[in-house]
């Protein structure tokens, strides 16, 4: 078997009407899908049938713990190609009200790192010279350094 590639994620959140709103309002995601039987909503760029689907557990879902854990630690979104495109989109997303928690030059791309409303981080970045990671696949272990943006 071989993997061709990432296919999409499932979250659970809290509030499938606030999520809604931070993934296709704020984010940009087309919403494609919403089930019938079960408060659930499926988002996609168009790359594929559906990237993320969402699924309402409820207000008193337990949250997602603190520090390090076990599990997803991010998910990670191509944004763009430039310097510019990230910062238009930390200013958007400032704008919205959503919670920008970092920022880092990873030499083989520049990422921003929000929260959605359930806590959930999302890296947003641009590839910074692709060659870079295509010749040398050891160059997305480079050191973090702070991103002045």
């Amino acid at each position: 078997m071989e993997v061709k590639e990432l296919g999409h994620l499932v979250l659970y959140v809290r509030n499938l009407e606030r999520s809604r709103h931070f993934y296709r309002d704020v984010l940009g995601w087309k919403e494609v899908a919403a089930m019938t039987g079960m408060p659930a909503a499926a988002f996609s760029s168009g790359r594929t049938h559906h990237e993320l689907l969402l699924i309402e557990v409820g207000e008193n879902a337990s949250p997602i713990p603190a520090g390090r854990r076990v599990g997803m630690y991010h998910f990670g979104l191509k944004i763009g190609t430039t310097d510019e495109e990230l910062r238009q989109a930390m200013n958007e997303l400032l704008e919205a009200g959503a919670r920008v928690v970092g920022t880092a030059d990873h030499t083989v791309t520049h990422s921003l790192y929000i929260e959605d409303p359930d806590g959930n981080e999302i890296e947003l970045y641009i590839d910074v010279q692709p060659e870079i990671w295509r010749e040398d696949p050891n160059a997305i272990l480079a050191p973090i350094r702070p991103l002045k943006i």
